[in-house]
């Protein structure tokens, strides 16, 4: 049986905060996957069902009935501090858990914009989807709430069990917040092109194409990278990490699609599985900062080789109406592209890494 009730078994940064049970918080982010999950299916909606021009859809309704569940499981994991009939005593919730239930209110409140705005202004289609005022509102409330276990484990001075399992809650929660960071940068999100548009950025035949290409792969990069370093930050890093936010990340790159970019969500996931043998091999933690530099240049040299190879490998070659090739990819790109990631994801790295400090230092 799932332990609801907060325990006093490992001291958070504030010896006085309860502190919630590892299972507490497999549920919270659970349920906030589910949460995730209503809006990657409405995110899909909006790209794929035309004339969409109602706030009452299957889609939404997927979506609020997962946070009225994880809200709902927040509160009562938070029950102690509404005891009384008073205020809410923030101190009495488990470390992690105020910002979420703050969140809540915060939530509730653009929901009820978004749904007023959608009746005065009719609902979104494209790009603009993105700015929406309450829209923004939601996605930042959602945010702290579905980060809400990666809080909790980074507030405890113990160290979790060591292994993915152990640490599972905070990895999948900062997933879910990364998904949400590159659902509202589709305009800059690389994972979203087809092969054929690969191929055609690699050429000289659009320029625009290929600078708007290179620009996008190095926002996505940053956005995939960042979760993994951060963890690294301030944990040794188990194997099996990167996988884990490039598949969540790759699920929602899937739905926004309509599932129709499946090959290089495929190549996302073998770089993963690349990048955790590199972990397993280097080990990054905040003690070992060279192998924490060295993760985050192999993920980006493993992740976009594997993009530019999903495009050379499902993409017939480009020809012109007499039958003649009509365009090469420049070697320039395709060689250069992977090497400036990796150089990127090194820089990040290198910045972060020189901020962290070494578990023995943090107690």
């Amino acid at each position: 049986m799932v332990s609801t009730a907060p325990e006093q078994v490992a001291p958070a940064s504030d010896p006085d905060r309860p502190v919630t049970s590892y299972r507490a918080d497999l549920v919270t982010v659970l349920l906030g996957t589910w949460f995730t999950i209503g809006l990657m299916v409405d995110a899909w909606a909006h790209n794929n069902v035309p004339q969409l021009e109602t706030f009452f859809t299957p889609w939404h309704a997927v979506f609020y009935w997962g946070f009225i569940v994880t809200a709902g499981w927040i509160l009562w994991t938070c029950r102690a501090a509404f005891r009384g009939g008073r205020l809410p005593d923030l101190r009495a919730m488990p470390a992690g858990y105020p910002a979420a239930v703050l969140a809540i209110g915060g939530f509730a409140l653009a929901g009820l914009g978004d749904m007023l705005w959608h009746v005065v202004f009719g609902v979104e289609q494209t790009i603009d989807i993105l700015f929406s005022p309450t829209h923004l509102g939601l996605v930042t409330a959602m945010m702290i709430i579905v980060t809400t276990p990666l809080r909790t484990a980074w507030a405890r001075r113990t160290d979790p069990a060591p292994g993915l399992l152990g640490l599972l809650p905070a990895v999948l929660s900062i997933a879910l917040g990364a998904t949400l960071v590159l659902l509202f940068l589709q305009y800059a999100n690389a994972l979203v092109y087809t092969p054929g548009r690969i191929m055609m950025a690699l050429t000289n035949v659009d320029e625009r194409l290929s600078s708007d290409m290179a620009t996008s792969i190095l926002v996505t990069n940053l956005v995939l990278i960042l979760p993994i370093l951060t963890l690294a930050r301030r944990w040794t890093l188990p194997p099996g990490s990167v996988t884990v936010v490039y598949a969540v990340i790759g699920a929602l790159c899937a739905a926004i699609t309509g599932f129709g970019n499946l090959e290089l969500i495929g190549g996302l996931l073998v770089a993963g599985v690349l990048t955790d043998l590199a972990v397993l091999w280097l080990r990054p933690s905040p003690g070992n900062r060279g192998g924490l530099w060295a993760v985050a240049a192999l993920a980006g040299l493993f992740t976009w080789s594997a993009y530019l190879a999903i495009g050379f490998l499902f993409t017939p070659p480009l020809v012109d109406p007499s039958g003649s090739i009509a365009a090469q990819a420049l070697p320039e790109l395709y060689t250069g592209i992977p090497v400036v990631q990796a150089l990127a994801g090194l820089l990040v790295a290198v910045v972060l890494a020189a901020t962290a400090r070494p578990a023995a230092e943090r107690r």
